[in-house]
């Protein structure tokens, strides 16, 4: 079977790692994968296990930008030169898109539901769910059902899951090296690894570990993420004076190597589907505080 996976970028993060596994999977299976989507850090992964790459602007949070509609024939002659049996959409505006397309070239399409929607009146309208949704956790199929009225039967819930093979590391020895790197030889590192959004809740975090800090000087705050929230989170650690406290790093393509830097691994979500980071981080052994979502 040739499959589509339609993504509106191919930067690190929950849904390119889930994509990453997915398609490895599928190859190995004898499936051929192809992949659409803006550029992002980690195409070159892709590429090295065997799927194709088409490169397209399609990166919006908007399900009404021009961008959808104005690269939909590219897309339509894509598919019809790789002969693509089904279309398999991965964030709202590329389920849009790829409504779009099953009707243009007669093939079926699904989606995959990372998380939680906002139930806004357009999604409604135009659901845009596929003959198939996939909720990647029971509380995301109650929330589809729910709230935008899709059958019960239509969506089914496949759990997130982890290549365990990628966490087979010695983390003493990487340990060393990374304490050694930030120079956090003597520390209690508490971290995560996050999108810096608000519905993470690193600001609770932060807030929260103030107090922790207060009690025990020799602990150390590494956040490890980039996002739209990153100047207002260095703002509240600067009001908290905390600056030499906690460490910001910016992701890596690999950014499960950065676990074993961490003692005590937090989850502060204020709405999670369900985290990968926190089955990455109980891969390699790590204890986990995690909020209740």
């Amino acid at each position: 079977m040739k499959v589509l996976l339609l993504t509106t970028h191919l930067n690190t993060g929950g849904i390119t790692s889930y994509l990453l596994s997915l398609a490895g999977g599928l190859i190995s299976q004898g499936h051929q994968v192809f992949i659409v989507s803006s550029e992002g850090t980690c195409v070159e992964q892709f590429t090295s296990i065997g799927a194709k790459v088409m490169r397209i602007d399609i990166r919006t949070k908007s399900e009404l930008s021009p961008k959808i509609y104005l690269n939909v024939s590219k897309v339509r002659n894509f598919i019809t030169k790789h002969s693509i049996d089904i279309i398999h959409a991965h964030t709202r505006v590329t389920q849009v898109m790829a409504h779009f397309l099953s009707k243009r070239c007669g093939i079926p399409y699904l989606s995959t539901c990372h998380g939680f929607f906002k139930p806004r009146f357009s999604r409604k309208i135009f659901p845009c769910w596929g003959q198939a949704t996939i909720a990647i956790s029971q509380p995301v199929k109650q929330h589809l059902v729910r709230d935008f009225g899709i059958k019960e039967n239509v969506v089914h819930v496949v759990n997130n899951g982890i290549d365990l093979k990628l966490f087979r590391v010695d983390v003493a020895e990487i340990k060393q090296e990374l304490r050694e790197q930030f120079q956090l030889n003597d520390k209690i590192v508490i971290g995560t690894i996050a999108r810096l959004s608000d519905v993470k809740g690193l600001d609770v975090l932060i807030e929260a570990f103030r107090d922790v800090v207060g009690n025990d000087p020799r602990c150390q705050l590494v956040i490890i993420g980039q996002g739209k929230e990153e100047a207002g989170l260095k703002k509240l650690v600067n009001d908290l004076s905390l600056n030499d406290r906690v460490l910001f790093l910016p992701v890596i393509e690999q950014t499960h190597r950065m676990l074993p830097l961490i003692d005590l691994f937090v989850m502060p979500s204020r709405m999670e589907g369900l985290g990968l980071s926190v089955m990455e981080a109980q891969a390699v052994g790590l204890p986990v505080i995690a909020s209740n979502v």
